[in-house]
């Protein structure tokens, strides 16, 4: 009798907070009665079938929750639930019986039921509870699998994008990371991604990507805190430490921890880090014991730390125990055809994410990015991207829907490409033409030039308008 049944269904299906329950009983009160129960919250929705046919003929629909009679006209309860647990194990199936007999209720149980409840005064109200557990549990499901998605999408080798020589050295070293506990420095400008690159080996990690990752901005915290936020206190250690805290290496213990901007640490603090990193354990402030810890390390810093060593600004023994693997992100402007690559990627996310049309780059757009230094790396260039999507007024972001605010573009930085004085003249033209929305006439005169002379280079392909 098992194979008369076709199921075309792998797994039970839950979306917000909607609950499909399927009654399945062949008393027709006491199935209405139980419809009206389980319906008196509106994100229920229940279906009654008199026998155990129907229900697998039904089993398609995909409901979140069965209560299933043990006693049916046309095939046993123990027979559906049978059914339903080999194509299906995944639906949650609650027995519900005029019998109390103990050895039933076992049986059912062993064979998969979710749960047994006989039919008393409170049958109603046990099957109320159980659809709020259910549902309950569906929701933690769901938030987890999409965590455990968001994780392998975000983190995966593949969202670093490029394709240039330089960012294929950045993926082998990740992949070496991954496979070892070893230091990882990172280091590049600000905006090259290091904490991307720092997430992608711990969530690609064999030991470490079950557990904490654990990351400290350390520029972003007040010397005289760092300490407490790193290593933890003890309640009364100082003015203010009303409770008990844990620090965040005691936090990663069994994960990672990244230290981001670890070239702004205070040279006190590092003598006291390097003893963790030494040790293996940590000191609360107020405290006399130490706990063990066992976090991997990750740092980076847009800094020169050899350069800081040689300052003084930075220990020479802690340099060389935070070396390890180091993994040198390249700026933008150096990648070449990535910008494009990832220009492209940007927008895609960007219009999915707000629901909005797909749109393209122009070529002359393209061209556009390609030509401008970055200084602030991926990190403009997203923010950059994100905005032209929202100025275009058709399907392409064309070359004037691209606006550059970048403060940190200074003159020692244009004059590092060392171009003829034409080309600066160009370049100069065209950055205040695109700043003041093409009005030839008043960036003339902010530049104190002669508009034939912007005209004639507009003419000549020179800059663009």
């Amino acid at each position: 009798m098992r194979n008369n049944y076709t199921f075309g269904v792998q797994s039970s299906s839950f979306r917000m907070n909607e609950l499909k329950i399927f009654v399945v009983e062949d008393n027709e009160l006491y199935a209405r009665t139980s419809q009206h129960h389980l319906s008196l919250n509106p994100d229920n929705e229940v279906e009654i079938y008199m026998t155990g046919k129907d229900c697998l003929q039904n089993i398609y629909k995909r409901p979140n929750l069965i209560f299933l009679d043990y006693s049916l006209p046309d095939i046993s309860g123990i027979e559906v639930l049978r059914e339903i647990t080999e194509s299906n194990p995944e639906i949650p199936v609650v027995m519900v019986s005029g019998q109390e007999d103990v050895k039933t209720a076992v049986e059912l149980l062993k064979e998969g039921a979710y749960d047994y409840i006989v039919k008393d005064e409170n049958a109603h109200e046990r099957m109320w509870n159980a659809s709020n557990n259910i549902r309950e549990n569906a929701e933690l499901r769901n938030e987890i699998d999409r965590l455990r998605e968001e994780v392998d999408i975000k983190y995966d080798f593949s969202n670093i994008k490029g394709n240039s020589p330089s960012i294929k050295k950045v993926y082998k070293l990740i992949e070496k990371a991954a496979q070892t506990n070893i230091t990882v420095s990172i280091t590049g400008e600000t905006g090259t991604g290091k904490e991307l690159v720092a997430k992608a080996i711990h969530y690609n990690s064999k030991n470490q990507k079950n557990n904490a990752l654990v990351a400290v901005n350390i520029a972003a915290i007040p010397t005289e805190l760092l300490e407490s936020e790193l290593f933890g206190h003890e309640k009364g250690a100082f003015t203010g430490a009303v409770n008990k805290r844990i620090g965040k290496f005691e936090e990663a213990n069994g994960g990672t921890i990244f230290l981001d901007e670890i070239g702004e640490m205070d040279l006190a603090l590092q003598a006291k880090l390097l003893r963790v990193l030494q040790e293996k354990e940590v000191t609360r402030i107020g405290s006399n014991s130490a706990v063990k810890t066992n976090a991997r390390i990750l740092v980076a810093t847009h800094r020169n730390l050899a350069d800081e060593v040689k300052n003084g600004r930075f220990r020479e023994d802690l340099y060389y125990r935070l070396l390890g693997l180091p993994i040198e992100l390249p700026p933008l402007r150096n990648r070449g055809n990535d910008i494009i690559l990832m220009a492209k990627y940007f927008v895609d996310e960007f219009v999915k994410e707000n629901e909005m049309p797909k749109v393209q780059l122009t070529p002359e757009a393209q061209k556009k990015l390609i030509s401008y230094n970055w200084p602030g790396n991926v990190r403009e260039l997203k923010a950059v991207l994100e905005l032209s999507a929202v100025m275009c007024d058709s399907d392409k972001i064309q070359s004037e829907d691209i606006t550059f605010n970048s403060s940190g573009q200074d003159l020692s930085e244009m004059l590092s490409k060392e171009l003829t004085l034409k080309k600066y003249t160009q370049k100069i033209i065209q950055h205040f033409l695109d700043k003041y929305e093409r009005n030839v006439v008043d960036v003339a005169k902010r530049l104190d030039i002669g508009k034939s002379t912007i005209y004639r280079m507009i003419k000549n392909n020179e800059i663009e308008i």
